[in-house]
């Protein structure tokens, strides 16, 4: 893992709010995974960046370091984000700029569009944060989000004020298990054989864990959570045989991993495409749409396990 702008952020928020919980409150996550992110970048960094007293936390000596470089760095940063911005949109020069979490879409949107607009660069910021990509797009800093939600969940901690969203595509979220795992070779596996599984899951700011906890509790059981890792170590751990993933039923084949649906879908994933309406991305918005929902429709078209699944659930003519 290196050092990402993302990390220094989470570092200046923690000092700025003076204690993990009232930054995580600020970044609209949960303070359990602002705390596990906060001990990755240390060991990182190589040692402690806080000490933690009654009264919240204080910067060690590496602390104000890294702070002052963040303090320099990320505004920067942002700085070169809109003056790139102003240099695209120079003239009658246009863009599609695409935020995304992890998804299987983005890819074959990204080529679609390239393919339909060979005028129109295309760019993408990727980030585990839909809160991130929600604040970009409400400032006019990306014109799309390309996010996921559970069945019911909208993005953004308030509601995404004064963005449109559309639905991609709604799938079942499946178990991910080690090739060898006793429930690997199985159709389907109901959530509450998977009790004393030990799980694994990648950074995100939306309601997912909090609606996989409520099914895991229609279920009978709480499920364990000691590891939040990034997308490609998530596999690494599930195949080495420590844990188990929830994954979507789009997940690509992985060598020693297998994918397994969970019997009556007790959870759904949807990709929404979200803008806003007021601004000139909404011009484009039904083709960036049509072109998403196309890219999803290949990705299935390359999953046959998937395919199967869907076709066994088709009504009968």
């Amino acid at each position: 893992m290196e050092l990402e702008l993302r990390h220094l952020r989470l570092i200046l928020a923690i000092a700025d709010a003076g204690s993990v919980t009232k930054a995580a409150a600020v970044l609209g996550v949960a303070q359990p995974a602002l705390a596990t992110q906060l001990r990755r970048v240390e060991r990182l960094l190589g040692g402690a960046l806080f000490v933690r007293g009654s009264r919240g936390v204080r910067p060690t000596e590496l602390g104000d370091l890294v702070l002052s470089r963040a303090r320099l760095l990320l505004p920067a940063v942002s700085d070169l984000h809109d003056e790139a911005g102003v240099l695209l949109t120079a003239g009658d020069a246009a863009r599609f700029r695409i935020g995304a979490t992890n998804g299987p879409i983005v890819g074959g949107l990204v080529e679609r569009l390239s393919d339909a607009y060979p005028g129109r660069p295309v760019s993408v910021h990727a980030t585990w944060s839909e809160n991130e990509i929600v604040r970009l797009v409400q400032a006019g800093k990306l014109d799309f989000a390309l996010v996921g939600a559970c069945a019911t969940g909208q993005p953004g901690t308030d509601g995404a004020a004064g963005l449109e969203w559309r639905t991609v595509c709604a799938d079942p979220v499946w178990v991910l298990l080690e090739a060898g795992h006793p429930l690997a070779g199985r159709d389907e596996v109901a959530l509450a054989e998977l009790s004393a599984e030990r799980w694994v899951s990648a950074p995100g700011d939306g309601c997912f864990n909090e609606c996989f906890a409520a099914a895991c509790a229609r279920a009978g059981f709480t499920p364990r959570f000691p590891y939040e890792l990034d997308a490609g170590a998530v596999f690494d751990l599930v195949i080495s045989g420590r844990a188990v993933a929830l994954c979507q039923a789009t997940v690509r084949d992985v060598p020693g991993a297998v994918a397994v649906p969970l019997r009556g879908s007790p959870l759904t994933w949807r990709h929404l495409i979200g803008w806003d309406p007021a601004g000139p991305a909404a011009r484009s918005a039904p083709d960036v749409l049509a072109l998403a929902a196309a890219s999803y429709r290949d990705i299935v078209g390359r999953r046959p396990r998937y395919r199967r699944w869907l076709a066994a659930r088709q009504p009968a003519e």
